[in-house]
């Protein structure tokens, strides 16, 4: 098919070739699939083991949470790399999509770690062949039609979008109301679903993102590629700028260097295994510290051999790096310390009217999307169910399920009932830390011995079930927080394996409550931008455009008020506390803040890199930028790790404080460094 064709009347969806709406889908379930996980792998790692949790320390989780999400964005630079030069985009993708199935499929036997780790292992393996080929592919499949570029990436961000929102919704709704297996592999049958429609639709493309053409025509493109390169470099800004030997040594030592070391930290945590520690001297910051500094005199001693004018812009390219790498570590504790403030600190148990309320307000932001991405899906089989039949018929299969999914969540948030019931406690008296006795309640399990001098009593809680309990009927649970405040009921069948269980005897059935899984608040961010991002599009397009820095700098004061509500929120939640109730108003308005900076500053960074960047030093320079992603997204792990600590010594209200003040200074210096950043792009906007 050529792209004349492609792009011909009788083979567009809603001004669009068909082919850009497979990608749409194709994309939409690999970022279901990775969301989904996302939301899970921190709640899973710290939750009890009496629901199925591995109980790890907070520290621990964060720890392997930020490696996973800095690996994520190193293994796109080798996985274009290969795209481009034997694979093909094409190939890429299916091949990055096979691996992630994988992946998912082996987190879903997440009752042995090695599953876990070598799904995490797949998962990014495959992003790396899978994430930087989507989007090259549209530019590719655009590159004839540039006018209609914009448009084709603003649908497929609503795919990226889409796919977030579904795959946090119900892959999070499974993993915590009926099990973690069965969150972490609705996000692996996605993935596959998604990778069949792909595979089998991927003739709609013609040529396009087939592997390079033969070698020998690959000699006369290249010598073509050479010659027009060398009209190129006539320009003083682009002439060649080999790789010395030693920017060869300097780049693999900062690899292994930082390699290492990120891969270190959840080690040396989770397993004792320290890969930079001899004898008694730990060398993990000076291995850091060194890779950096390296990695700096490499950045700049390239930089220093180009002309005056492209040495400037890659400059300002560097200090844009710099910035976001501040932006993501803050704006990823979503996934993780956010996480657990949502778990463990908010309210999220509604009753009577409260319930109803957030019911329908869950239906309908639920309903809606996927409505309209169904109508998207009934447009595009009208248009190619005659060649494609077997795609549609998986995506057809696909939406199946979601909907299914839907109705039965709707179902069991209008069916979840509250129960009282009693069960075996014991009180004692203990002296507080101003020497006064306090009496506190303790649950016995079956390994509980009551100490000498305690008092047996019958104790009283609240559990939710979907099940529907009679009086006098015996359940088991577990007491989450081991202060008898939070109960959740296990499997009955389950809790002679588990020492914790506690056995209760159901007193009276309450009003209908409902609860909200703490990976809900998730899908805010995604929400939001759906909503949002039309105005801000316009704000862009407006007289009152922001600057480069301008926009860099709105979005970190954004991130930071964010941050200032959890802190304002959670002021009073005292020194240590393990647990609270807070209202989720702040964790919503939180969200709302943090997506107002990630559209000042996501959409803008990748745009100003192709523009400030030359030719030959594109590739190098997306590379700096994903290396700057990764950075980001590992110290969003280090600082999260450090939530305990600061609990533990202050409050959690100062742990979310420092995050306010961070994002704050670094808006500021955005702004103080607008005009060196404006005079360093010459003239680009």
């Amino acid at each position: 098919m050529s792209n004349n064709d492609f792009f011909s009347k009788e083979n567009q969806v809603l001004g669009h070739p068909a082919g850009l709406f497979v990608l749409f889908f194709t994309e939409m379930w690999e970022r279901f699939s990775f969301y989904g996980m996302r939301a899970l792998l921190v709640l899973f790692l710290v939750s009890a083991l009496g629901i199925g949790g591995w109980d790890w320390p907070r520290e621990n989780a964060l720890a392997l949470y930020g490696t996973y999400l800095a690996l994520l964005y190193l293994t796109p630079i080798i996985g274009g790399q290969l795209a481009d030069r034997y694979l093909g985009y094409r190939k890429a993708i299916i091949i990055g999509a096979l691996i992630m199935t994988l992946g998912h499929a082996s987190m879903a036997i997440e009752t042995h770690k090695f599953f876990l780790y070598l799904g995490l292992f797949l998962l990014v393996i495959g992003t790396g062949f899978f994430k930087p080929n989507m989007t090259s592919f549209i530019s590719i499949l655009y590159k004839d039609h540039p006018e209609k570029k914009d448009g084709a990436y603003t649908i497929f961000y609503m795919g990226v979008n889409a796919g977030a929102f579904l795959g946090i919704m119900l892959c999070g709704y499974l993993g915590e109301i009926v099990g973690w297996s069965w969150g972490f592999g609705l996000a692996g049958i996605f993935m596959l679903l998604g990778l069949l429609q792909f595979w089998l639709a991927h003739h709609i493309f013609g040529d396009v993102g087939l592997a390079p053409k033969a070698k020998a025509e690959g000699i006369v493109q290249t010598s073509m590629k050479e010659e027009s390169d060398s009209k190129i470099y006539n320009s003083d800004e682009e002439k060649p700028n080999p790789f010395t030997t030693l920017d060869i040594i300097i780049m693999v030592l900062v690899g292994l260097g930082g390699l290492t070391w990120v891969i270190n930290d959840p080690l040396s945590k989770i397993a004792n295994i320290n890969l930079l520690k001899f004898g008694e001297t730990d060398f993990s910051s000076a291995t850091i510290s060194i890779s950096l500094i390296l990695f700096i005199f490499l950045l700049i001693s390239r930089v220093l051999r180009f002309s005056k004018v492209t040495r400037d812009r890659m400059f300002a390219v560097m200090m844009i790096a710099s910035l976001i790498i501040f932006f993501w570590a803050s704006f990823e504790q979503a996934g993780g310390s956010m996480s657990i403030f949502a778990k463990d600190y908010t309210s999220r148990i509604l009753s009577g009217n409260y319930a109803v309320i957030f019911g329908i307000v869950d239906v309908i932001i639920t309903v809606v999307p996927v409505a309209i991405i169904t109508y998207v899906l009934y447009l595009l089989f009208r248009k190619t169910y005659q060649n494609y039949l077997a795609s549609n018929l998986v995506l057809g299969f696909s939406f199946i399920i979601i909907w299914a999914l839907i109705f039965w969540k709707i179902y069991a948030n209008f069916n979840t009932y509250s129960y009282e019931v009693t069960y075996p406690a014991y009180t004692i008296s203990t002296p507080d830390a101003q020497g006064e006795m306090q009496s506190s309640t303790h649950a016995i399990n079956a390994s509980t011995t009551p100490p000498e001098g305690a008092e047996i009593v019958e104790g009283k809680a609240v559990i939710r079930a979907l099940e529907d309990f009679k009086n006098g009927d015996v359940l088991h649970m577990i007491d989450l927080d081991k202060r008898g405040n939070n109960f959740k009921m296990i499997d009955s069948s389950s809790s002679s394996q588990i020492k914790e269980s506690i056995q209760a005897s159901v007193v009276a059935k309450k009003d209908n409550e409902l609860e909200i899984p703490a990976t809900w608040f998730l899908i805010l961010n995604s929400l939001f931008i759906i909503a949002l991002a039309p105005l801000f599009s316009k704000w862009w397009e407006s007289k009152f455009n922001p600057s480069l820095a301008g926009k860099y700098a709105i979005g970190l004061f954004f991130l930071g008020i964010g941050f200032a509500f959890l802190a304002f929120g959670a002021k009073d939640i005292p020194q240590g506390a393990k647990t609270a109730s807070v209202s989720l108003v702040w964790l919503v308005a939180a969200y709302f803040f943090h997506t107002m900076g990630e559209l000042c500053v996501q959409p803008v960074g990748l745009s100003y890199v192709s523009k400030l960047v030359p030719a030959r030093m594109t590739a190098f320079m997306f590379g700096v930028w994903y290396l700057a992603l990764a950075i980001g997204n590992k110290t969003s792990g280090v600082l999260g790790q450090q939530i305990d600590t600061i609990t533990e010594n202050y409050n959690i209200s100062t742990f979310f404080l420092i995050f306010t003040v961070i994002p704050f200074i670094i808006g500021v210096i955005a702004l103080l460094l607008g005009g060196k950043l404006k005079r360093l792009m010459h003239g680009v906007k």
